[in-house]
């Protein structure tokens, strides 16, 4: 099954593509000028991944939409490569040696599926270590910018971590009951 999923840069740019907002569905035109290939091979990709059950199409007039299926057996797996290497997570891991020392950073499952947060003081992204707090704000600047809506974060030292965990702190576990995926680190120092 690995071998079914990248095969070619055209099924690369197009996973970037349909993941980094999976709440959208996109013409065919639209995936030729995002992904910047020719149309024949962003064709023949799409229906390869439609065979494999990643893609589904929908006919509306005379175009095809094209959106990545929510129940393929990886999408949450292929999301997280997603989120780490388009949008924030790629920006924060890119700028990884300006921020400071990251020994963690994770992303809220809302933000990286693109869904409304239920709570307007929900978490979008946390991050733990010594961080540059002014490199750090750039980023996210420039992010709310490309979104156009506010990121809620949070900063945290490892100390703090530690001892927000061994107090079972409500806001700590608040960001940790909902869903995740870590950018940098290791789900273990996360949670334990």
């Amino acid at each position: 099954m690995l071998k079914d999923l990248f095969i070619s840069k055209t099924r690369v740019k197009l996973l970037e593509t349909l993941l980094a907002d999976p709440t959208q569905m996109f013409h065919v035109r639209d995936l030729v000028r995002k992904t910047g290939d020719e149309i024949n091979a962003v064709r023949r990709e799409l229906a390869r991944m439609e065979i494999l059950g990643m893609a589904k199409k929908e006919p509306r007039g005379n175009r095809l939409y094209y959106w990545f299926r929510h129940d393929y057996v990886y999408y949450f797996d292929l999301l997280s490569l997603v989120a780490k290497t388009t949008g924030l997570g790629a920006a924060i891991i890119k700028n990884r040696s300006k921020l400071g020392r990251v020994a963690l950073c994770m992303l809220s499952s809302r933000f990286v599926r693109r869904i409304p947060k239920k709570d307007p003081e929900e978490v979008d992204l946390l991050i733990v270590g010594d961080v540059n707090m002014s490199e750090l704000g750039h980023i996210i600047r420039a992010e709310e910018t490309l979104r156009g809506q506010p990121i809620n974060y949070t900063p945290m030292t490892e100390d703090e971590l530690k001892f927000r965990r061994t107090r079972r702190d409500p806001f700590l576990l608040s960001i940790l009951t909902h869903g995740r995926f870590l950018v940098i680190g290791d789900e273990e120092d996360l949670v334990s």
